[in-house]
């Protein structure tokens, strides 16, 4: 979201509230230990892009970290439409009027505890804090997308056994480590390796390879984070023209692979064009994983202009949670 205007307001348990305003308290988990979980979210026209599989997603993380969420699903969607409002990024798009597009995120922490300690008394009925934001969406640069992405191998490696492996915390210092490393190397991104170095995924992102007419992820068994861009992919491989597959991916793989992209929520779908310092393909991005994106712009497209005006009803498929 670089280059978009400061934030007016945010949405803070339960309520507007200017942005520009002190908010947390210096005992607050998530400044104090990075305790908390949080989801990065699209919207167009008032329509938030898989809103849903996200808010299981956040369910997953908060269950994991024994964190207790203050609100239900319903008025954490009300919050979203209160402060899309407010921000003025729900537009329809009608005539020559833009469609609203946002990026979101929800943010939750344990909430603060004057006690010290990793588990404190009290941890277990803390109040979370539970902000939401909401930016004018950005698209990657366009200098980004012309060129794609350089990416570098990671120092930190990924436990596939470790239970925070899908967990999206906001204790990032991995991610902001790889990132650092990146940048010291002139890349744009670092790709992380498990510890028996299969490829897992990048900082932001997962990470494809297209072999011909095959569309190659690694398996959540890397220790990734299932990114719903990654869902909707495989879901669609083959309306797409491809065969979906999750397969363990070696580095070497990538510098065989005819393509290769990332993908996330909030950025879509961007080519990968080098991995530490050897071309993917040759080396600029490729027709196929630029149609990918052509191709999942205009189904975020389609879907906000069919939901406009209310949210689409939650997948039949997804589980009930109690206070959901």
């Amino acid at each position: 979201m670089a280059g978009a205007r400061p934030a007016d307001q945010v949405w803070l348990d339960g309520r507007l509230v200017s942005a520009s305003e002190p908010h947390l308290r210096v005992d607050d988990r998530g400044f104090q230990l990075g305790d908390g979980a949080f989801e990065t979210l699209r919207a167009r026209r008032g329509v938030v892009i898989e809103l849903y599989e996200h808010l299981a997603r956040l369910h997953d993380s908060t269950d994991a970290l024994a964190i207790r969420l203050p609100f239900d699903d319903r008025r954490l969607i009300e919050g979203i439409r209160e402060l899309l409002a407010a921000e003025g990024l729900d537009a329809a798009g009608d005539g020559d009027e833009p469609p609203g597009d946002a990026a979101l995120r929800i943010t939750v922490s344990r909430g603060p505890i004057a006690r010290r300690g990793l588990l404190p008394a009290g941890f277990d009925t803390a109040s979370a804090t539970v902000a939401i934001q909401a930016r004018p969406y950005a698209p990657p640069p366009v200098e980004v997308l012309a060129r794609g992405v350089r990416a570098i191998v990671a120092t930190v490696r990924r436990d596939p056994s470790s239970p925070l492996a899908g967990v999206k915390s906001t204790s990032r210092a991995d991610y902001v480590h790889a990132r650092l490393e990146a940048d010291r190397a002139g890349a744009d991104d670092a790709l992380f390796l498990t510890t028996d170095g299969r490829l897992s995924e990048g900082t932001t992102a997962n990470v494809f390879a297209i072999f011909e007419r095959r569309l190659v992820t690694p398996p959540l068994g890397a220790a990734i984070l299932g990114g719903t861009t990654r869902t909707w992919l495989l879901a669609n491989a083959s309306e797409l023209g491809y065969v979906g597959a999750e397969e363990d991916l070696r580095p070497a793989d990538l510098w065989v692979a005819d393509e290769a992209f990332l993908s996330s929520s909030v950025a879509g779908i961007v080519p990968l064009v080098t991995f530490e310092g050897r071309a993917i393909g040759d080396g600029r991005p490729g027709h196929r994983s630029l149609g990918l994106r052509e191709a999942r712009e205009a189904w975020i497209d389609e879907r906000s202009r069919i939901h406009q005006g209310f949210q689409p009803p939650e997948p039949a498929t997804t589980a009930e949670r109690p206070g959901r």
